[in-house]
Order: structure tokens, then C-alpha cells, then sequence
């Protein structure tokens, strides 16, 4: 059952922003195994935080579109890039994070455009979670030599 109170083009920043949280679970959780497997449990610790709080934005997701009455839907996971050292992963980890700031922050505009003040402060809310995952990562790419 759809709601009067949230419009379609809505439902599609929740459901790619369902598929992108859910791909950085998968992501995350697969390069702590890597780095595990390569002796770096210090870095792989925090990709297991990282997946943890993915996984918090997905569930966040999904309560989202339950109360608007939409069956939550991750059409599209995106593939697991690996890379050969850590510099490697945390580089396409910064590069996927910026995906995701871009897209709530579109989702932020449109959201204020059409009045979705609900919508408006879960995807808010997001983009500052996501923004600050890229400058943890950032950083945290930096001291990689």
C-alpha cells in the first residue's frame, strides 16, 4: 500500500539507497576477511565496524519504506572490488563512500523540493554518517603508505 505522503521518485532514492548500503555491507565485511587473511586485524576490525554501520543505514532504510509501504527491495549489489594491499582497498573504499554522499545529497534536494520533511531528515541524516565515513577513510588512507 503506498502512501499519499511520500511521492515515487522517493521511493527510488530509498530503494537505490537500500542496494548501495547493502553493497557496502558486503564490501566491508569481505575486505575484513581479506585483510584478516592477510595478517592486518588491526584493519580488519574496522572494516567489521564499518559493515556494522552499513548494515545500522540499511536497517534505517528499511524501516523508512515499511512506514511509507513499500516492500524493501535491494535491486542491485554491487560487485566487491578487491585490490592486491590495503592502500588499494581503502582507495576504492573512498571512491564507493562518495557514491553514496552524492546520492543523499541529491536525495536531500529533492526531498526539500517536494516538501518530504520525513524523508528529508533520514536522508540528512545519512549523508552526515556517510560524509564522515569518507573523511574517516580518507584519513585513515592517508597514513597507508
Amino acid at each position: 500500500m503506498l502512501t499519499a505522503n511520500t511521492e515515487q521518485p522517493i521511493y527510488g532514492y530509498l530503494g537505490r539507497a537500500l542496494s548501495l548500503e547493502l553493497s557496502a555491507v558486503q564490501l566491508y565485511t569481505t575486505q575484513s576477511r581479506l585483510v584478516a587473511a592477510w595478517g592486518l586485524d588491526e584493519a580488519a576490525s574496522r572494516f567489521r565496524v564499518e559493515a556494522a554501520e552499513e548494515l545500522a543505514h540499511a536497517e534505517r532504510i528499511i524501516s523508512r519504506m515499511l512506514a511509507v509501504g513499500v516492500a524493501p527491495n535491494a535491486s542491485q549489489l554491487r560487485p566487491v572490488k578487491l585490490g592486491q594491499n590495503l592502500r588499494q582497498l581503502l582507495e576504492h573504499d573512498c571512491a564507493f563512500e562518495m557514491e553514496l554522499i552524492s546520492l543523499y545529497e541529491s536525495a536531500v534536494q529533492h526531498c526539500s523540493r517536494a516538501g518530504s520533511q520525513d524523508d528529508r531528515l533520514l536522508f540528512e541524516a545519512l549523508l552526515e554518517d556517510e560524509r564522515e565515513h569518507g573523511r574517516s577513510l580518507a584519513e585513515w588512507l592517508g597514513q597507508v603508505s
